[in-house]
């Protein structure tokens, strides 16, 4: 809570107490007749329901201002995130449409069926074999035996092996770049 807020509900229960005994006091004073105690109890009790209804509507209305600036700030950030996103999507939408047809292109080689390489596209996006299966809407020991079948044709011992055999190139330490510029790749030895 803000410095300002303190300032402000000290101000309002400040002005609440004020308002409270003022009204209490025009209540008396205007009375025509003579006043019990219990009469001044129920006034005091009305006046006091609302200057707390009174309260509590300026506090509501208060939050309900700090919260759609917030909503406005998180939409306001959303969009540009959005916007850096799609920038970046832009950016390397090149690399992206290359990685594909690479991935494309092995697959290919590995003469996998059109349901293989979707499940090796899903493998390599990082899901398991229940949640291919639940994509793909098929069982997960269909979806156990297509991912065999991939790492058969591909001559690869498992899952672990074929996401490595795609990003091992990617994933090099930059010492390791620098050395690959001047040799052969893994991937152009593992081709051949």
């Amino acid at each position: 809570m803000s410095l300002d807020s303190k300032y402000a509900k000290w101000v309002l229960l400040g002005f609440s107490a004020i308002a409270f005994v003022l009204l209490l006091t025009l209540e008396v004073v205007t009375e025509t007749g003579t006043m019990s105690l219990a009469d001044l109890a129920v006034d005091a009790a009305h006046i006091l329901l609302t200057i707390a209804a009174s309260v509590g509507a300026v506090l509501l209305f208060q939050r309900t201002q700090k919260q759609q600036k917030e909503n406005m700030g998180l939409h306001r950030d959303l969009g540009l995130a959005r916007a850096d996103g799609d920038h970046w999507r832009s950016k390397v939408q090149s690399h992206i449409n290359g990685l594909r047809a690479g991935l494309d292109s092995q697959f290919m080689n590995w003469a996998l069926t059109g349901a293989e390489r979707e499940v090796g596209l899903l493998i390599l996006k990082g899901l398991n074999h229940k949640e291919i299966g639940t994509v793909r809407d098929t069982s997960e020991a269909t979806v156990r035996q297509q991912a065999q079948s991939i790492y058969r044709k591909a001559g690869l011992p498992g899952k672990t092996a074929f996401c490595a055999y795609f990003l091992e190139d990617l994933l090099l330490p930059e010492e390791m770049l620098n050395n690959a510029e001047t040799q052969p790749s893994t991937a152009s030895r593992k081709s051949a």
